[in-house]
């Protein structure tokens, strides 16, 4: 997306400060709010979501610690409660009073977990490939791994046993599940290279862990939310791939636990569906918001 007609700047969050970037002027419809997944993996993938901006503004930022919004000298401890302090300051900072959410894997997450604490003004939300469960999210890895050719998986579980998750031959198995199940395109774009290049390796091991896999060792290990999903009554757009690690099952459960849910299976998509398929990704993003309206 040509960054023209955008208006970028940064906001203080209490422990740092984070970079965003606004598309479009204000006007009579609410902002579209972007949350990128990782954590750790800055906004640049969730781009084409800027074309939205013909009629709303549409609204990034990199949770701090990735990207364009790095650490200061001390970094904070990395919690599930850090990162909606951030959100609710980054709302409150760009005066969104009222607005529709979007987020993506992690971001999704973060934006369940917003309005499951009570959050206010919030139009819609939109949970792209957002797991609500762990538990889960790891067992449809486990069963998406032994999909991998044999001596791939082999690699995967010594590398384990070892530790040696750096390690080349490990990543380069990582790599081969990610083609499969996080972007199916290749090459991959530029904005999704970018986002791997500004990776926040720190938040990512902290919230989670040292593998894709498992175990989980981070903050997020005991996230099981599917229980409290009821409890969110705004409008509510699930989507996913059919290729993804958050399996169309997954999504389908998420969707099924939300009272005014919808959900939408893009068939030639993995995790990043508004990358692999953006015109069927948009056009259903602005009928979506254009009905919540």
């Amino acid at each position: 997306m040509d960054p023209a007609g955008s208006v970028e700047g940064f906001l203080e969050v209490g422990d740092g400060r984070v970079w965003y970037r606004r598309y479009g002027e204000p006007g009579s419809r609410p902002p579209l709010l972007c949350l990128h997944g990782g954590p750790g993996m800055p906004h640049d993938y969730l781009e084409p979501l800027a074309a939205l901006a013909d009629e709303r503004p549409v609204i990034f930022y990199d949770q701090l610690g990735c990207g364009r919004s790095p650490v200061g000298a001390t970094a904070p401890r990395w919690t599930v409660a850090r990162f909606q302090t951030e959100l609710e300051r980054v709302r409150a900072g760009l005066g969104l009073a009222e607005t529709h959410l979007f987020g993506n894997s992690w971001g999704g997450m973060l934006a369940m977990s917003h309005a499951l604490q009570g959050a206010t003004g919030i139009r819609s939300l939109i949970l792209s490939s957002a797991p609500a469960s762990v538990s889960r999210w790891l067992a449809d890895a486990s069963t998406l791994r032994e999909q991998l050719p044999e001596t791939m998986r082999a690699t995967l579980s010594s590398h384990e046993r070892s530790g040696w998750f750096a390690c080349p031959e490990y990543q380069g198995a990582v790599a081969e599940y990610y083609r499969r199940h996080l972007c199916r395109l290749d090459p991959w774009p530029a904005a999704l290279e970018r986002t791997r290049a500004g990776l926040g390796s720190d938040p990512y091991q902290a919230m989670w862990g040292p593998s894709e896999f498992g175990p989980v060792t981070g903050e997020l290990r005991d996230w099981e939310l599917l229980g409290s999903l009821g409890r969110i009554r705004v409008p509510t757009l699930v989507t996913g791939g059919r290729f993804d690690e958050a399996t169309p099952g997954h999504m389908a459960a998420v969707a099924a636990a939300i009272p005014l849910a919808s959900l939408e299976i893009f068939e030639g998509s993995s995790h990043t569906a508004f990358l692999e398929e953006p015109e069927a990704y948009l056009g259903r993003l602005r009928s979506f918001l254009r009905q919540v309206e």
